[in-house]
């Protein structure tokens, strides 16, 4: 199967000794590569992934997202004993957190060669103006002409930004962090966030200071696709690269990040299947490159859908800020990729009311 890559960035997010002591884990942002049908190097192997149950709520078929707390419910992790316990905590005075992370390394100690475990932490985006329209408009006329459109009367959605609710949904995040912190939850060793403000506003809040995290600053290479599905919509395109490093300073930009958008295209947008392949193949590439076990992913609805398809989780809606931890494994087998019926780009649907908007 082919990757086809355009250039990429690679951006941190570093502690400034002048924000806290405390130091910052660091963000991969991506850029963006165009995934193509077919591969000139066919892979020897892939990685195959299934979800591991009984560790967290929201991957048991009884949880009701539409009413599920991730704030309450100490981000769904399930009060259990573990296999690993009678080693680690004979006497019983770790924290339920404590006795996962060393359930979850036993497991990779343990696990055969080819076998891999990841937790990783999903976050969704607080709510951004392209939200509020949508819910205004409903999402028919959304789709079919106000997506099309910078905005409306009442401001722009051009790469959404962040609602006042959004800014407070990012903050309750890293207050709920800070708060499992606190009973040991494991800090994640790798931080991935979209290239889009929603997303870069989000992360940067939800992981800023100050927050006990025990994390030195990491440089991983890997540089991967985390954006909403792309195309036609003019909140999910992003902001130039200068206005990102004006505006997100700490972030460190690797040399090849196109100053404009490459991907966005304005009157062809990218299929479900379309976008569940282009995770599918960013999960290749993660789970043969990132070695760390706890990962976080701070990205959108569209995209978190699909890394829950491709891992064989079941459909969970996140709400705007929501968080989700799913429980990875993933098992290295011979051959390549096997087919994946993908559905072509297509142009925006027409509204039912005849109205047409004027694109630029």
């Amino acid at each position: 199967m082919v990757l086809h890559i355009h250039h990429q960035s690679l951006v941190f997010l570093q502690a400034n000794a002048l924000q806290s002591p405390i130091l910052l884990v660091a963000t991969l942002l991506t850029a963006g590569f165009v995934l193509m049908a077919e591969s000139s190097t066919p892979s020897e192997s892939h990685w195959r992934f299934s979800i591991v149950p009984g560790y967290f709520l929201q991957s048991e078929p009884t949880t009701d997202a539409d009413s599920f707390d991730y704030v309450s419910a100490n981000f769904g992790l399930i009060p259990r004993p573990y296999d690993s316990d009678p080693e680690f905590d004979p006497e019983g005075n770790k924290t339920q957190w404590e006795r996962f992370e060393h359930q979850v390394r036993t497991l990779n100690r343990d696990a055969e060669p080819d076998t891999a475990y990841k937790v990783l932490f999903l976050g969704r985006h607080g709510q951004g103006y392209h939200n509020v329209a949508e819910a205004k408009y409903g999402t028919e006329l959304w789709d079919c002409y106000w997506s099309l459109l910078d905005g409306d009367e009442n401001g722009t959605w051009v790469d959404a930004r962040l609602t006042s609710l959004g800014i407070s949904q990012a903050q309750t995040a890293h207050s709920a962090w800070k708060t499992q912190l606190a009973h040991k939850i494991p800090t994640p060793e790798s931080y991935y966030v979209s290239p889009l403000n929603r997303c870069l506003a989000t992360a940067n809040i939800t992981f800023s200071a100050p927050s006990p995290l025990r994390n030195q600053t990491h440089n991983h290479p890997q540089k991967k696709l985390l954006r909403e599905t792309i195309g036609q919509h003019t909140c999910d395109g992003r902001s130039t690269k200068s206005a990102i490093a004006a505006e997100y300073p700490l972030y460190r930009i690797e040399p090849g990040f196109a100053e404009a958008d490459p991907l966005y295209d304005a009157r062809l947008r990218e299929s479900d299947s379309a976008r569940d392949k282009r995770f599918r193949d960013l999960f290749q590439d993660i789970f043969s490159h990132d070695n760390n076990t706890f990962l976080s992913l701070t990205a959108h609805s569209g995209a978190i859908t699909s890394i829950l398809q491709i891992t064989g989780h079941r459909a969970f809606a996140l709400e705007t800020g929501g968080v989700i931890p799913i429980f990875v494994k993933a098992e290295r087998v011979a051959g390549a990729l096997p087919p994946m019926h993908v559905e072509p780009w297509f142009p925006p649907p027409v509204c039912k009311d005849g109205s047409v908007p004027q694109l630029g």
